[in-house]
């Protein structure tokens, strides 16, 4: 059932956002019916929320986390191994891809995992993703359900080309896509900008978003059909990873952890990526640009330091734990950005300055909802090779060299 524009009306009087109807009049049938669907989708209860955003940000005490490492790792692997197989087998382990992002910063305009880093070949990122998890699905011999979260801006293109590679010789059945969600973006006073006279000003909830989008594309209901009860999330840019890794999955069972976190050690303390902690006796992450110059020089009682593992956005969610939270308010993430937007002459103005808000949900605030999460160490050179620019560090060229290394044929 299509919103109408009464239902509108009453939604948008409720949160204070009657301006978005501003030209509704001057659209065509199919631009009214757009905007309509639009406010029907979107999540304007969240828009309060800047008026005491202050409270949000407060972190609480911070103490180290002790991750598995290596050694011990090695030490239990045939034992990890043979648990987490077993849950694979019996169909309970499923794939998570966040692939909403575009190629922007590498200089294309199609969808991220569209990009080529093969030189000889074409090796595409979604094709060393699907090589990868194969690998279990080969040492399982069963399948993995996959589920890939694509944005507004790269739904289409993404669906188009994985089918058009036949999916890279993974089984079409098994692989599920969805829309993350989207959230308003507003002005200093919460109110929703319009980008066109027809189309509010939205952004994708963030990457803790994936589970409520999962949700609302009516997938969960999968999910417990297909007795799904592990939920392995990773993002789209890290060539390398090891997805629904028998050994990962095992150790966090073993452990009775209702999440695993794969993690790598830091290349110095002060490298920018976010670490395991405890706040206030929960598990979390702590940003880089949070860590005071005492906690980057903190050591443990072995010599190492205490804030040493790097998280490589590579989760293991219990669902069930996953759907706890989600009855919960999960913690929002107001974030001052740049906001395309129609002035009152209704002329579209690009700002310079940050001129309002984004809305977000962010993992780390998944995990501080969990009682208990197992940092898990693996080798850095093995499975950590993110591509986020064109050149220099995390970039094609050293996730190429990378790849190299691990025998991938460019």
């Amino acid at each position: 059932m299509n919103m109408t524009l009464e239902q509108a009306k009453e939604k948008l009087e409720k949160y204070g956002q009657t301006h978005v109807l501003k030209y509704y009049d001057e659209l065509s049938e199919a631009e009214k019916q757009a905007l309509l669907d639009q406010i029907d989708a979107t999540d304007m209860s969240i828009l309060e929320a800047c008026l005491h955003k202050e409270d949000l940000a407060k972190k609480g005490e911070i103490t180290p986390l002790a991750a598995m490492q290596l050694d011990e790792i090695e030490a239990n692997r045939e034992s990890f191994t043979q648990t987490g197989l077993e849950a694979i087998r019996a169909g309970k382990v499923g794939a998570v891809l966040l692939a909403g992002g575009m190629g922007t910063r590498l200089g294309s305009d199609n969808p991220k995992g569209m990009y080529n880093v093969g030189l000889t070949r074409e090796l595409y990122i979604f094709e060393c993703l699907i090589n990868n998890l194969m690998d279990v699905v080969k040492q399982a011999d069963a399948w993995v359900h996959l589920f890939v979260m694509t944005s507004d801006k790269n739904h289409e293109a993404t669906m188009n080309f994985l089918e058009e590679k036949n999916y890279f010789g993974y089984k079409a059945e098994y692989i599920h896509f969805f829309k993350q969600e989207m959230a308003a973006a507003t002005d200093y006073n919460g109110k929703i900008y319009l980008e066109e006279k027809g189309k509010l000003s939205t952004s994708p909830n963030g990457n803790g978003g994936w589970f409520i989008s999962l949700q609302k594309n009516g997938l969960l209901d999968m999910v417990h059909e297909e007795g799904i009860e592990w939920l392995n999330v990773f993002a789209v840019d890290n060539v390398l990873q090891r997805i629904a890794d028998p050994c990962f999955v095992g150790a966090t069972i073993q452990k009775n952890c209702v999440v695993g976190s794969k993690v790598v050690r830091k290349s110095a303390p002060d490298e920018k990526v976010g670490v395991m902690c405890l706040e206030d006796g929960k598990p979390s992450i702590v940003e880089y640009y949070e860590l005071t110059e005492e906690m980057m020089n903190a050591r443990d009682e072995k010599g190492d330091y205490a804030y040493y593992f790097g998280v490589i956005l590579n989760y293991l969610f219990k669902v069930k734990e996953l759907e706890a939270m989600m009855a919960s308010n999960m913690q929002l993430h107001i974030v001052e950005k740049k906001i395309p937007y129609l002035n009152e002459a209704g002329e579209l103005v690009k700002p310079e300055e940050p001129n309002g808000y984004k809305f977000e949900n962010l993992v780390l605030d998944m995990i501080h909802e969990m009682d208990s999460c197992l940092p898990f160490e693996v080798v850095r050179e093995k499975e950590f090779a993110p591509i986020k620019n064109a050149t220099g560090v995390d970039s094609v060229e050293s996730a190429r060299k990378l790849l190299e290394k691990n025998g991938v044929v460019l």
